[in-house]
Formats: C-alpha cells, structure tokens, sequence
C-alpha cells in the first residue's frame, strides 16, 4: 500500500525550527532550555497521563471508535471563539462542544450519510448554542463544513468507512496527516514571509489519538507515532511564556494581555505556533541528552495538563479566529 507524505512530520519541525530562527515577534530563549529541561526533569516529566473525556473513544466496535475519534478531531478548534460559546457548567468550549457532539453520535450513531447531511441549524441545536448573528453562527457554519467535508471524503473515498480511511494510511501517523490534508479544515499551512509552514494540529492530533483509544493496536497502531511534533495550538506556547522559555515583544504581549484578538495566519500567530513546537523540540533533545528521553507528543501533554493550573489561566493566552486550534 506504501506510506504517502512520509515527510510531512519532518517538514513541520523543520519549518518551524526556520520560523523560529528568523522571527522577530517570538523568541526562544536559548538560556533558559536547559533549565526548564532540569525542572520538567525533576517534576517527573515522564508520568503517564490520561486524556481528559470526552475525547478518549473506548466504547463500540473499531468503526464506530474510529469515527468517533475522526468526528472530535475534526471539530476541535475554535478556541478563539470559546469566550463567547454558552458553555456547560464547569466545562470549558471546547469540552462542551466535545461533550455535545459526543453525546449527539451517541443517539445518531456515526453515519457519514447524516454528518454530510447536517446543516448549521442542527449545529445550533446540537451543541447547544443560540444563535447570535455574529461569531457564533460562523463557529456553527465551520463547524458544519468541517463534519461534512470530512464525511464526503469518507463517503467518496473509502466506501463510507472511517476505519478504511484509517487503514489507508498503513500504521503511518504520516500517512494519516497526508490522508486528512486533503480536506481544507484540516491543511493547517499558513504564509509567513517567503515560507509556508505547516502545522497540521488537528491531523497530528487525530493519530495521537487513536493511538490511545486504541492502545496502540489496531487502527491505533502508528510506527512513527514518536515522530509526531507537539500539537501547535496556544495553550502550549503560553505555558512556555509564562515559564520563561518564550520571549515575546512587548507590543505583542501587551495585545494578548489586553484580552485583544489576533488575526489567525498573522505572523506574530504563526511564530508563536512555531516557536511552541521548536521549543518542545529543543526540550526534548535537552532532555535526552540529560538521560530523560521524551517524545514532543508526551511532552506536549504534559505542558498542555500544566496550563490547566491556576498560575497560567490567570495570565491571557493568545486567542484567534482559527479553524485550525
């Protein structure tokens, strides 16, 4: 069947790494990996750790996991929008929109007929949100296009399984990036001066995990899994800022701090993408040199779980309009 798009994972590191060298709004402090390396070291960086639900698919036959993992992958992001969402109580956005399509496939089943068929009326009554003439009727629209753009492809492509889909990617993280690029919610590319870097979060993230729901085995079995980089979102950046290990330029910080949006595809959002999966590379590299060997996938769950507590949710994050986190 062979591996497509086998560089795809080495392209992302290596565009960011030269993002992250040229950037003039986001910098990496060099002085500080290897203290921050030590730290994560000592806290016991290497813990095993669960992802929260309800985005772990344990329950159903393969297709249905499958499916339901493709499902909640495809739809995660909108963080930029999340301020505004009317969210259930205690749950962030992007866990009540998780929840509610959960709970929805659950009912329904995971029918690529049906998710093809949904119109932004059903988003609306789905997760839950009125609609507001204004940013939360265009997360509702993309939404929607997403779960549909991902159905058709399964419907036009592999004989309405999301299994095959899975299948066709040959136990290649790789491969399955390649395979979710062709729908344009998940081409995580953006423009940065004379380069284009890809990101490809979400499609990462999807092999991440199915890796897990699935124990490695299976349609979760990837053998270049460890080469995922870490995920390109903004909490992961921002815990790295708060940490001392990302220098931002004051104008910047100040805009973030003020609770101000950023243009997604901007370039200072394109360098604090890039400049969070860099330094998890970096980390990593210093880790294993320190004999605490690392994947940027692992690492990046623990700096993601570390942004949850109190010392970085009460210091804003970047937020931006983007289809892609």
């Amino acid at each position: 069947m062979g591996t497509p798009g086998i560089r795809i994972l080495e392209d992302v590191r290596n565009r960011c790494a030269e993002v992250s060298t040229r950037a003039e709004l986001v910098q990496v402090d060099p002085d500080a990996i290897a203290d921050y390396a030590r730290r994560l070291a000592d806290e016991g960086h290497g813990r095993e750790v669960e992802p929260p639900d309800p985005w772990l698919a344990t329950d159903g036959d393969a297709e249905a996991r499958v499916g339901l993992v493709l499902a909640l992958d495809t739809i995660n992001f909108g963080s930029g929008y999340h301020p505004l969402l009317t969210k259930r109580p205690g749950l962030s956005g992007a866990v009540t929109m998780a929840t509610a399509l959960r709970e929805h496939l659950a009912t329904t089943g995971i029918d690529p007929d049906a998710l093809a068929a949904l119109t932004p009326t059903d988003a609306h009554r789905i997760f839950g949100q009125p609609a507001d003439g204004g940013p939360v009727d265009e997360l509702m629209g993309h939404v929607t296009t997403a779960l549909a753009d991902l159905a058709t492809l399964v419907i036009e492509r592999y004989e309405g399984s999301f299994l095959d889909l899975v299948v066709h990617a040959d136990h290649s993280a790789a491969g399955l990036v390649s395979i979710l690029d062709q729908l344009p919610y998940f081409h995580d590319v953006e423009r940065w001066h004379d380069l284009e870097v890809p990101f490809y979060k979400r499609a990462q993230l999807a092999a991440a995990d199915l890796s897990r729901a699935f124990d490695g085995e299976g349609p979760g079995r990837f053998d270049d899994l460890g080469r995922l980089t870490a995920f390109a979102d903004n909490l992961v950046p921002h815990v790295l800022r708060v940490d001392g290990v990302l220098r931002y330029d004051a104008d910047l910080a100040a805009t973030i701090d003020a609770g101000e949006l950023l243009r997604a595809g901007s370039a200072a959002e394109v360098e604090i993408r890039a400049a969070g999966v860099h330094a998890v590379e970096l980390l990593c590299a210093e880790l294993a040199a320190d004999g605490h060997p690392t994947t940027p996938q692992e690492l990046d769950y623990v700096l993601w779980f570390r942004g949850g507590a109190p010392t970085y949710k009460a210091v804003p994050r970047h937020r931006a309009r983007s289809v892609f986190y």
